[in-house]
């Protein structure tokens, strides 16, 4: 054995093993404070990415050197240390490494990480990183807010070289998805926008005015438009304008709205002249929100300076649809033929849609034969729309008939196609059809989408209890599909309802290790059915989750966990909810509903 040690010491590779360990703030802050001409101040880079290393076991030869080319020796700096390739004295030091974006550490062999003397940041240290999109939402998620900026993360994280307009989009894409906080999402994209403003779209900045306006941060909204407007305004849209109009009709009032309007074109599209297609933006931002009174008051308002087209008249018919007065819907048609308008495709899917909604499926077909027979050709959607409309009145065999007839229609039957028919199977009960449909959108690789999951989630419930929606719920998971916000509430709903907390909790786990917030009305049942069976620490642990992401906790949820706490006693925990929350209302003002921590009228001792 002694022999094979000594030739174990001719081999000059690198066997020296390290332990990586995020450091506690204790030895950060305590290695921070080193203090010297040539001392690095640790607090420029954040403390998830600092490691502490330690050398595990040694073998005879240059185990404890550094390797490279050039480089100075850290750990062996004497004589004896470098040739017998021993450790004589411990030393303290400081060393860099490369850090992929996907949490590990970019190491040449496997064994040992690569270490640089170049800083993180810099472009020779990250020409070998990976960004991936599902970390990097998920870091910037779980970035301590507003306890720390996060633009010292991102600069770590995600160097300019690294950049690419699908990133950043994909990036925004996910944060709107996961319920982000609109400071992270702005703090984001103004880093990509400073570091590299020639791969940001237009798309970029519309995903983060929506982030924006659906927290109703419009003050910032607006310094973000008007800053964009000096600096990069070819990154401005009618979409950009129909975006924050959309959420100030929602939020706001109808003078906030019109408003709103003309400081988009005295603040915002300077120089723009306003014409009919900018009308229609205001136009639809009262129909998506049904407010119909408004939107004719508006159009009566400025048609004298707007001429309206077709697409006017079609976003009003819109607007009848959406608030489901079929009356209303056939009124404003005569009214837009009297005008002397004529209908297009879009005219006749909203009647036809109408109809379809209201179970009056004759005069849908009424209307497809009117439509055909002006020769305005059926589109993927207007098909789409009979099959639904065929489901709801229980007419499955017009729905196969109608879904068979998408390829002799010259057509492509998309995923809304199949979801159409998959929901009129689930309505009439016929669940193996179902299935057997969404199995075969897998096997043509037609995307299974957030009205897939959720319209077989209820079937399930319905017609397989628990056991089938579980074994549809793995599916999902194994899959890596995130679902939307009504299906996370419906499933954590239905969870606790059958006594299975190991899936809402499961659930609420799998959403944030994927790097999304998930809605306040989730936590809000999670909350209820943990208290209910005693575990009000992890119901403590989900709630100091959200508001970590910088989202609010409800009232309802807090009151019921504060008076759990303290029938436990345990006033540490209900203290430190209370201080995150104050926290939070520095930088975001609750909304309705929202907690605001622990009332002044209670003392806590």
């Amino acid at each position: 054995m002694a022999s094979k040690s000594l030739k174990l010491s001719n081999y000059p590779r690198f066997f020296c093993k390290f332990n990586f360990n995020p450091l506690t703030p204790q030895r950060f802050s305590r290695l921070n404070s080193t203090r010297g001409k040539n001392s690095i101040g640790l607090r420029q880079y954040p403390p998830e990415l600092v490691r502490s290393f330690s050398a595990a076991h040694f073998h005879h030869g240059n185990s404890t050197q550094k390797k490279g080319h050039g480089q100075p020796h850290y750990l062996d700096e004497s004589q004896a240390e470098r040739v017998r390739g021993i450790m004589v004295k411990a030393k303290t030091t400081i060393m860099f490494y490369k850090r992929s974006i996907s949490g590990g550490d970019c190491s040449v062999g496997k064994e040992s990480p690569t270490f640089s003397e170049n800083p993180i940041g810099s472009p020779e240290s990250c020409s070998e990183i990976k960004v991936d999109v599902d970390t990097l939402t998920r870091i910037i998620n779980d970035h301590p807010f507003p306890l720390q900026p996060l633009h010292p993360t991102l600069l770590h994280l995600l160097p300019p070289s690294s950049f690419s307009t699908s990133l950043v989009e994909n990036v925004l894409g996910r944060l709107f998805a996961s319920h982000s906080n609109g400071l992270k999402a702005l703090e984001f994209f103004n880093y990509c926008l400073i570091h590299s403003h020639s791969l940001i779209s237009p798309d970029s900045l519309n995903m983060t005015l929506h982030i924006l306006a659906r927290m109703r941060y419009f003050d910032k909204t607006w310094v973000l438009l008007r800053d964009i407007a000096r600096s990069h305004p070819s990154l401005l849209t009618l979409k950009s304008m129909n975006i924050v109009l959309s959420k100030i009709a929602k939020f706001q009032s109808f003078e906030d709205t019109l408003d709103g309007f003309r400081r988009m074109e005295d603040e915002v599209f300077v120089g723009r002249e306003f014409g009919t297609e900018e009308f229609n933006v205001l136009l639809k931002a009262f129909c998506t929100q049904r407010q119909m009174k408004e939107a004719r008051s508006v159009f009566a308002k400025l048609v004298p300076r707007f001429t309206p087209n077709t697409k006017s008249m079609n976003i009003l018919l819109l607007g009848f649809k959406e608030s489901g007065d079929v009356t209303s819907v056939e009124l404003f048609y005569h009214e837009m033929v009297r005008r002397g308008f004529s209908p297009d495709g879009v005219t006749f899917n909203v009647r036809i849609d109408s109809y379809c909604k209201k179970g009056c499926f004759a005069d849908a077909l009424r209307l497809l034969e009117e439509m055909e027979g002006r020769n305005i050709v059926p589109t993927i959607e207007t098909i789409t729309t009979l099959i639904h409309g065929a489901g709801l009145v229980r007419n499955l065999g017009k729905a196969w008939q109608f879904f068979n007839e998408i390829p002799s229609r010259n057509l492509v039957a998309d995923t809304g196609a199949y979801n159409a028919l998959v929901t009129a199977l689930v309505r009439n009960r016929y669940i193996e059809s179902a299935l057997s449909l969404v199995d075969e959108m897998a096997e043509k690789h037609i995307e299974l989408d957030g009205v897939t999951y959720h319209t077989m989630f209820l079937g399930l419930m319905r017609s397989r209890g628990i056991e089938g929606v579980s074994e549809l719920y793995q599916k999902m998971t194994q899959r890596g599909f995130v679902p939307k916000t009504r299906t996370v509430v419906m499933l954590m709903k239905f969870f606790c309802q059958n006594y299975q907390l190991d899936l809402s909790v499961g659930l609420w786990k799998y959403l944030v290790e994927k790097g999304y917030c998930p809605h306040a009305h989730a936590l809000d049942l999670l909350v209820t059915g943990l208290c209910a069976r005693g575990l009000v620490h992890d119901a403590f642990e989900c709630s100091k989750q959200m508001l970590e992401r910088g989202r609010y906790m409800s009232s309802a949820s807090f009151l019921m966990l504060e008076r759990f706490l303290l029938q436990a006693g345990d006033m540490d925990k209900l203290k430190q909810l209370d201080q995150m929350i104050k926290k939070l209302q520095s930088v975001l003002p609750p909304s309705r509903g929202n907690t605001t921590g622990i009332s002044t009228s209670r003392v806590i001792a």
